[in-house]
């Protein structure tokens, strides 16, 4: 499945080692200013994504027209980098990984498909390509990488557990 991704999650699931699991049944792509925000900071993640890029798992897009997204930036108050990967998602028809709390409220607003880190994480251990240890594990670093509430750290939690 073609995904457009945002710096948020992308990073995310680098930090968490998912990234090349992810990979394995989803064609990412990250407009131009996802990818420099990916590798502002030195460290593996930006390596792996680097890497990833290079080796052409992660497709570079340009996200198109610079109007509709100064709007979109306006309209929802986001950076340049969510604001290219909700329009290019919004052109390409396809959903966006986020894990941007502004850009997620853009995105129920505007009716655009969306998934975070954490369903990532869900998805791969309901699919038994991740072991409930190994699962929790890298819950517990979404809980210290990402800015999720409690909450949604305890309904993973208990999703991953079996529960509802």
């Amino acid at each position: 499945m073609d995904m457009v991704f945002d710096a948020s999650t992308i990073i995310l699931l680098a930090k968490i080692e998912l990234l090349r699991e992810v990979i394995k049944g989803t064609k990412i792509i990250i407009p131009a200013k996802v990818i420099a925000e990916c590798l502002v900071k030195e460290g593996t993640d930006a390596r792996l994504i680097s890497t990833l890029v290079r080796e052409k798992k992660i497709e570079v897009k340009k996200a198109g027209s610079a109007g509709a997204i100064e709007k979109i930036k306006r309209d929802f108050r986001l950076g340049n980098g969510e604001a290219e990967a909700l329009w290019l998602a919004k052109r390409l028809r396809c959903p966006i990984a986020v894990d941007d709390g502004p850009t997620i409220k853009a995105c129920k607003v505007l009716g655009q498909r969306f998934t975070t880190a954490i369903h990532f994480l869900l998805n791969l251990a309901s699919q038994n390509r991740l072991g409930l240890p190994i699962a929790m594990a890298k819950l517990e670093k979404l809980s210290i990488y990402g800015r999720y509430s409690e909450k949604i750290i305890e309904d993973a939690t208990k999703r991953l557990k079996g529960g509802n």
